[in-house]
């Protein structure tokens, strides 16, 4: 029986990160009462179909014909979705169609069949495999599996189940039929399938960036796209979800048609939103058939004006001396180059080999005879160029001509690439597909080189290293901050806005303390310089990185970090993956024992040691600073314009780290309780209390009044007087209305507690005005230190 259409309007998000051990349908389903009182409108859950076994985060789906048994089942999804609409709430759903899990060929029925049968199997069109005999594995699918050279040696054959399988430690794949009978070496050796080193740079498919283990997915095949969204298809015949967001689009063939096709699917109403990283000033494609991106684009905008400008130049030349780069603009644009360049050249190999094997068969049908060019020289054009998009992928609408014009920079800058720049040029022009596998490529080196890699090296201030983000602006300004949310509000109206997700560098609680670092430069600087004194780092810039992110996670309540449960292994593990991400002394490749050996006593000698002290009297000093840029950047995305979106156990303070540190369990009986006891305007400490009382209100407020905020008013508003620049203040309203809230809040807040608000002041529009957080009324013009005696923050309403 087909169920009724959803009448809860979006107003607000609550991400959760299901896992089968921790959060399941069930679990969420337990939980919804909560959220409803939160004030959250809609469910927005991860990946939920079957995943490989024990899977933390949803993203290497097995199969994405089912949904996981392991979480609950079709069944606990539709009493999921039963529980939330009977609460006037919906769900929104995460759909990855890039790729699917292959780490265990066993898991994924499609791989299986394809090793087991190659070119012949059912399914063999539904991953990007290059079959040719020049893909260099003799025309066989390399999977890049062995660990060392010893490997092949320890290939058995496993013949304790139904059918025979090769046997490589814990893995197993197939023998396809008439090639048993023989050791395993001679059985491998006849196989459609080729195991090679994962240092040999042979990959036969598709991959998801350099993941071997996630093979990509041909969404451009119609039968591939119908067969991976059956289920979502179900969904929305049975009105089990309100939207969908999609993961990676980038890495699909042509995502402007499949995100068109998917429109098509899920209707004109479901929201529909893209994981779409826009580079520094990209706009978001409007030809798009979707509302909006996931929020990355927010998350720079928000912390970015809550940064103090007269910290740059002290914390540049703190990095100049540590890490010998003041990690500024010039230094990253030449970086930048150098390590997409060397991504290309190394884990992206195989990708770059076929797509230079695509441009000349492409530059040929445009008549281009291009025998004349090596692969070399074409090699080094092609990496050349896509070193230098600014860009993920350059085939959005609002991107034409950019390719063009990198590729004139790159000819300016060596003519002695015109000849192969040519038949790049002349294979592009041909829009088959070479162009395809260029925008594919590009977005995957930009991932890995940028998010992956500069983002760990880089050492001015760590908190501006985010998805998304720019570390070479340092900050925004007020007005520039205005305008971006004001065309927000105007072209994506139901965008999504973020400050935490499964993906982010450091959650949004260390982020804001962090940026405090940006006030109070030079005494940061002089402890640091200190502090290296005291207890010598590895190097400076990985000392530099390491220490900010403690001072990020810094327990501010005094404690000692060694008395927290758990943190210290949380750093050390943190800190492992930021070296071997960085890639300058440590890799994942090729890990250094003795360097990461002397990162882990410097870090023992930190946590147990003056410095440890040191930087705890920092922390605890500077608590209330980081907790109102907390307030401040939470009221701001709350309120501001799109759909608010916030991950599991944000609404208290947070001190996530990378991905897996930011998909640990969340306390929900804790928030529970918390939310059920507030009274009063809570103070600023480190229960977090006063977090939660403003993301209720505010979500609150947005289920009052709706129409103020998703398409609703964008209007900025301005204080005078002396520290007139420490507010950031905007109204909103119903459109064609009167503004009738007003958000305030706190930025720089450093200097305002040696200095005061004194004459400063903001002219409020006609009306009384309530603040919702603490029920005081102003009227006309508000002096500031009345508007912020209780909190940092303001929401006031008329």
């Amino acid at each position: 029986m087909r169920r009724p259409a959803r009448s809860t309007p979006l107003r607000s998000t609550y991400r959760l990160q299901l896992r089968p051990d921790a959060l399941t349908f069930a679990d969420a389903a337990a939980i919804a009462e909560y959220l409803q009182q939160l004030g959250v409108s809609h469910l927005y859950l991860s990946p939920v179909m079957t995943a490989a076994h024990g899977s933390t985060h949803g993203y290497d789906v097995t199969d994405p014909t089912t949904v996981s048994a392991a979480l609950g089942g079709p069944g606990g999804l539709k009493a999921l979705s039963d529980e939330v609409r009977s609460r006037g709430m919906g769900l929104i759903i995460d759909l990855v169609p890039n790729h699917v899990g292959v780490g265990d060929p066993r898991q994924n029925a499609w791989w299986w069949d394809v090793l087991r049968h190659g070119p012949d199997s059912q399914f063999a069109h539904y991953f990007d495999i290059d079959w040719s005999p020049a893909n260099g594995a003799g025309g066989r699918l390399a999977l890049p599996v062995l660990q060392n050279e010893n490997d092949p040696a320890a290939l058995t054959v496993d013949r304790s189940g139904p059918e025979p399988m090769l046997a490589l430690h814990d893995l197993r794949f197939p023998i396809a039929p008439d090639t048993d009978g023989d050791n395993a070496l001679r059985i491998h050796d006849k196989q459609h399938y080729r195991l090679v080193s994962w240092k040999s740079g042979l990959c036969s498919y598709r991959r998801f960036f350099a993941v071997s283990g996630l093979a990509a997915l041909r969404q451009e095949d119609r039968e591939v796209f119908e067969a991976t969204h059956r289920e979502l298809a179900a969904w929305c015949e049975h009105e089990l979800i309100d939207g969908v967001r999609v993961d990676h689009p980038d890495g699909l063939s042509y995502p402007a048609a499949y995100l068109s096709r998917l429109r098509s699917l899920i209707g004109p109403h479901r929201l529909l939103l893209v994981e779409k990283i826009l580079a520094n000033r990209e706009p978001l494609d409007a030809t798009l058939p979707i509302d909006g991106t996931t929020g990355y684009d927010a998350l720079a905008d928000i912390g970015g004006v809550l940064i103090d400008p007269d910290g740059e130049r002290t914390l540049t030349e703190l990095s100049q001396h540590f890490a010998g780069h003041g990690s500024d603009r010039a230094w990253i644009g030449e970086k930048q180059h150098r390590i997409k360049r060397a991504v290309a050249e190394s884990i992206l190999a195989p990708e770059i080999r076929r797509l230079v094997a695509a441009v000349k068969r492409d530059a040929g049908v445009n008549g281009f005879d291009a025998s004349g060019i090596s692969d070399m020289a074409l090699t080094n054009a092609t990496i050349e160029v896509l070193a230098f998009l600014p860009v993920y992928r350059v085939d959005y609408a609002p991107l034409a001509g950019m390719a063009g014009a990198v590729v004139a920079d790159v000819e300016k800058r060596n003519s002695e690439l015109t000849a192969p720049l040519s038949v790049l040029v002349a294979a592009l022009a041909a829009g088959g597909e070479a162009a395809v596998r260029f925008s594919q490529v590009g977005g995957a080196i930009t991932a890995k080189a940028v998010e992956d890699t500069m983002f760990y090296r880089a050492a001015r201030l760590v908190s501006l290293q985010e998805v998304g983000g720019n570390p070479g602006r340092f900050g925004h300004s007020l007005n520039e901050f205005h305008l971006a949310n004001s065309e927000r509000a105007q072209r994506w109206p139901a965008t999504m806005t973020a400050l935490s997700t499964h993906d982010t560098k450091r959650g949004e609680d260390v982020r804001a303390r962090i940026g405090v670092l940006s006030q109070v430069a030079t005494r940061w600087a002089r402890s640091v310089a200190t502090w290296q004194k005291s207890t010598p780092g590895p190097d400076g810039a990985t000392t530099l990185f390491l220490l900010q992110n403690m001072f990020g996670v810094w327990p501010a309540d005094g404690r000692p970090a060694a008395s927290v449960p758990g943190l210290r292994d949380r750093l050390h593990r943190f800190a492992e993956k930021a070296i071997r991400e960085a890639g300058e002394h440590s890799s994942w490749e090729e890990p250094d024992p003795e360097f990461e050996a002397s990162v882990h006593t410097w870090l023992d000698a930190v946590i147990d040691g003056p410095v440890g002290s040191g930087l705890g009297d920092l922390v605890h000093e500077l608590a209330p600073h980081a907790w109102t840029d907390a307030l401040s950047q939470k009221l701001l995305q709350l309120c501001g314009p799109g759909i608010p979106d916030i991950y599991q156990g944000c609404e208290l303070w947070e001190d996530s780290l990378v991905d897996p540190d930011n998909r640990r369990p969340v306390d929900f009986a804790t928030r529970v309780g918390m939310l059920q006891s507030l009274t009063g305007t809570p103070g600023l400490d480190t229960t977090g209390a006063a977090k939660m009382w403003i993301v209720a209100y505010a979500l609150w407020l947005r289920r009052e009044r709706p129409d103020c905020f998703v398409g609703g008013t964008y209007l900025p508003l301005f204080a005078t007087g002396e520290q007139a620049s420490k507010l950031v203040s905007y109204a909103r309203g119903r459109t064609g209305e009167a503004p009738e809230i007003i958000v305030a809040a706190t930025r720089h807040s450093v200097s305002l507690a040696e200095n005061g608000w004194a004459d400063t002041v903001m002219d409020l529009p006609p009306g009384t005005w309530t603040d919702r957080l603490t029920g005081h009324t102003f009227q006309g013009r508000a002096r500031l230190e009345k508007l912020f005696a209780r909190l940092p923050v303001a929401l006031l309403v008329r």
